[in-house]
């Protein structure tokens, strides 16, 4: 799992349409939070990702864009994403799963897809990084939430 205070790795991801979402590139421009989901089909992670739905207003005005990444294929999570009508880019992997590539891979004997939540400032740094294998401890709201405050204090020290 990555560290809080690390810069972002140079993951490449790939959003429903095709395109490259590459972590680290994303350097003065706004905050990223991103949601890896333990599954489309996982109704506790659907739950989080409409909590991301009503605070998207909230998470905006603090210059934070949310991305889900999910587990499945691109035509899966692009099917999940009208299906259920999500706003955010949704994110899958090229070579391997998005999980994977910052280490939220399977526990419990290679069963279990873990779930979690990065949080990278504009300079390109992890403020907030938490994973867990069961699903209702995938999302730390209070953790997101302290982290994106703590994004407003330090630019207004800056």
């Amino acid at each position: 799992m990555l560290e809080t205070g690390s810069p972002a790795p140079d993951v490449v991801l790939e959003d429903t349409d095709g395109q490259a979402v590459r972590l680290s590139g994303h350097q003065d421009d706004h905050a990223v939070l991103i949601y890896f989901m333990r599954s489309t089909s996982c109704p506790v992670c659907n739950r989080h990702v409409q909590d991301l739905i009503r605070r998207r207003d909230e998470l905006a005005a603090d210059d934070v864009r949310v991305f889900v990444a999910v587990p499945e294929d691109r035509r899966a999570a692009a099917e999940w994403k009208a299906r259920r009508q999500i706003p955010f880019p949704v994110l899958t992997g090229r070579h391997g799963t998005p999980h994977e590539m910052i280490g939220l891979g399977r526990k419990v004997f290679g069963s279990l897809q873990q779930s979690g939540s990065v949080l990278i400032d504009s300079q390109g740094i992890v403020r907030h990084a938490h994973g867990a294998t069961m699903p209702t401890g995938g999302y730390d709201r209070k953790a997101i939430t302290a982290a994106v405050q703590a994004l407003r204090t330090r630019g207004r020290s800056a």
